[in-house]
C-alpha cells in the first residue's frame, strides 16, 4: 500500500529531472564564467545530440520588443562583446562586477521616455583598457527595454533582441 502511494512521486520526479536535463537551455546552458554560448546548430548538432535531443526545436519566436521611446535601435548582436555579456547577467539576475550596478537611473537628462523613480536600473558595460568604470551602460526598464549608451548619457540607442 505505501510503494503505490510513492509511485506517483517517483514519476512526478522523473519528469521534473528529465525536463531539467533535456529540456530548454535557461540560464545554466548559456552562461560560463561570464560568457555566453551558442547552441550548436546544422550537422554538429546532429552528430552530438542524444536521441531525445535530436528532435527539432518547438521554441515559440520571441514576441518584437516595441520602442517606446522612439530613439535610434541597435541590435543586440550589434553591441560591443561586453555589453552583450551585461545582458545576460541582467537576465540571470546578476552577479554584477560593480557596485553601482542594479541602481536606480534617474534619466536627469530626460532622453528617455518619462517613468516613475525606479522604474531604469543602470548596469554598466566594461570598457577594455579603462581604469575605471568607463562611459558605457545598459539601462533597463521594469517592463523590459532596455537601451545602450556608450557615451554616458549623452545619447542612447533602443535594444533590440536578435541578429
Amino acid at each position: 500500500m505505501r510503494n503505490r502511494n510513492i509511485l506517483p512521486l517517483l514519476l512526478a520526479a522523473l519528469v521534473v529531472v528529465a525536463v531539467l536535463v533535456f529540456g530548454g537551455q535557461g540560464v545554466l546552458g548559456q552562461l560560463t564564467e561570464g560568457t555566453t554560448t551558442a547552441p550548436a546548430t546544422g550537422a554538429a548538432a546532429s552528430a552530438s545530440a542524444s536521441p531525445a535531443q535530436s528532435r527539432p526545436a518547438q521554441a515559440a519566436p520571441a514576441p518584437a520588443q516595441k520602442n517606446p521611446s522612439g530613439l535610434p535601435a541597435i541590435r543586440e548582436s550589434q553591441l560591443p562583446a561586453e555589453g552583450r555579456r551585461i545582458l545576460a547577467l541582467i537576465r540571470a539576475g546578476g552577479p554584477y562586477r560593480y557596485s553601482q550596478d542594479d541602481q536606480a537611473f534617474g534619466n536627469f537628462e530626460g532622453i528617455l521616455p518619462r517613468r516613475d523613480r525606479g522604474y531604469y536600473r543602470e548596469y554598466t558595460v566594461p570598457t577594455p583598457g579603462e581604469s575605471d568604470r568607463g562611459a558605457r551602460r545598459i539601462v533597463a526598464g521594469a517592463d523590459g527595454d532596455k537601451y545602450y549608451t556608450g557615451d554616458h548619457y549623452e545619447s542612447f540607442s533602443f535594444i533590440t533582441e536578435g541578429s
